[in-house]
């Protein structure tokens, strides 16, 4: 009994730390300077570390790490196929010619643009968290025993701060747009449900100790609009929504999350479909622009990459989310990848798994850019509107642009693609009187 009693006297303590040095200030929107004083004394241990591996390389020179080059692991030719082609032996048919299609594929299969984008950012150095892709050598004692100090940290204190506050931020948002929605639809319901999810998204951006930058707040989206933005990860809607509110738009899941769904949708204007709804284009096109269509309605949050990229690039936006009519108000989204690594590869962790590993990192440090809004021209398709907002994204956020579908994540490639090389092998062929 004194046991039980002991625990829960300790519980009771925790629990009111957690409340009055941590909740409690992220509800206000202030800050004690704790956080702060995390990160700079993360920042001053990583500087060190790297200190010590670099004076460590030098003694290995052979051993030492690989920096990552910007080229990949293959230098790439980009000369068209008939120039390729003519020099090796001519344009006419040789088979000699299955060396240029033999040499693509198995830059295809080593390296390729699509699917190297769906893994972990490689790390120029060592952050104390994974060894990441480069095989960094055992340097020092010292080095070691920073790490295994690290790991008691992160594991023992940081993760079960991280799941209190987590519990504290999930179960508040489920009680309190519970409650706001049970008020008649009026000015006032709408601000309690803003203060609701505001207060409720920085308690969730503290439980992953996030720091977040934001730029050009005279830019952010308005009302009525469409807010769209690269995506990296699931926590991309928690950043964002310290900063102001949004409607998600989205598929009504089961479990916690479906509990979540249901209970804000009460006080917030959220957009859910059903499994069934979500495939009908037509029927999302219609309810996203009613919503639209109300200025008075919070704007629409979309990722229109449809999956999550690893922070360093940004591949194709479908084109429906510039279909719908409506101000787009572009966000670029950069995580810092030296305190943790935020995208979530679905193919490989669950989000169970994904959402330790997130807990059990550094910190969440990023840059969000909001860019002036942007409408759609008067000769511009959806495609091209699409093109040119994810070009400004890309410029903004300094990261690569794509026109690949991320949807190649989990599908196979279309047998058009395939055919497209075949037709214009088979039109060079033609050409130079090589067939017929």
């Amino acid at each position: 009994m004194e046991v039980v009693w002991g625990v829960a006297q300790v519980g009771a303590v925790w629990v009111a730390l957690v409340l009055g040095l941590i909740v409690v200030p992220s509800a206000l929107g202030v800050s004690l300077g704790i956080s702060e004083a995390y990160m700079w004394v993360l920042v001053k241990t990583l500087e060190w570390a790297t200190i010590r591996l670099q004076k460590g390389a030098k003694k290995r020179q052979p051993q030492m790490p690989r920096t990552p080059t910007a080229n990949g692991i293959i230098e790439r030719d980009e000369t068209p196929m008939e120039k390729e082609i003519a020099l090796l032996h001519g344009a006419d048919f040789e088979f000699s010619h299955i060396f240029y299609f033999c040499r693509k594929g198995f830059e295809a299969i080593v390296e390729d643009e699509v699917t190297q984008r769906f893994s972990s950012e490689e790390l120029l150095s060592w952050n104390l968290l994974t060894r990441t892709n480069v095989n960094f050598h055992y340097i020092s004692l010292r080095l070691t025993v920073v790490w295994v100090i690290g790991v008691i940290v992160r594991y023992c204190f940081l993760l079960p701060l991280r799941f209190t506050l987590a519990a504290i931020g999930i179960t508040s948002m489920i009680v309190g747009t519970t409650a706001v929605g049970h008020l008649p639809n009026s000015s006032v319901k709408n601000y309690l449900s803003e203060v609701v999810h505001l207060t409720c998204s920085r308690i969730l951006v503290r439980a992953l100790s996030g720091t977040i930058h934001y730029h050009n707040k005279e830019n952010r989206p308005q009302k009525g609009g469409i807010c769209v933005a690269n995506h990296t990860s699931p926590i991309d809607a928690i950043i964002l929504t310290n900063d102001g509110c949004y409607a998600m738009v989205g598929q009504v899941h089961g479990g916690l999350m479906g509990v979540i769904q249901r209970a804000t949708v009460k006080a917030c204007p959220h957009v859910w479909f059903e499994r069934s709804e979500i495939k009908d284009r037509h029927l999302v096109t219609k309810r996203l622009r009613e919503h639209v269509a109300d200025k008075s309605k919070l704007p629409i949050l979309i990722f229109p990459e449809g999956t999550c990229i690893n922070n360093t690039s940004v591949m194709m936006f479908k084109k429906g989310s510039f279909e719908i009519g409506g101000t787009i108000y572009p966000v670029a989204i950069k995580y810092d990848p030296q305190f943790g690594d935020a995208f979530w590869n679905s193919s490989k962790y669950n989000i169970v798994s994904y959402l330790l590993r997130i807990m059990t990192s550094w910190a969440i440090v990023c840059n969000v850019w909001y860019l002036p809004p942007m409408v759609r021209k008067e000769d511009e398709d959806a495609v091209q509107f699409a093109n040119r907002v994810r070009s400004a994204i890309a410029r903004q956020g300094g990261l690569t642009e794509l026109p690949w579908d991320g949807g190649l994540k989990r599908a196979k490639v279309k047998d058009t693609f395939k055919e497209e090389q075949q037709k214009n092998y088979s039109k060079m062929l033609v050409r130079n009187g090589s067939v017929g």
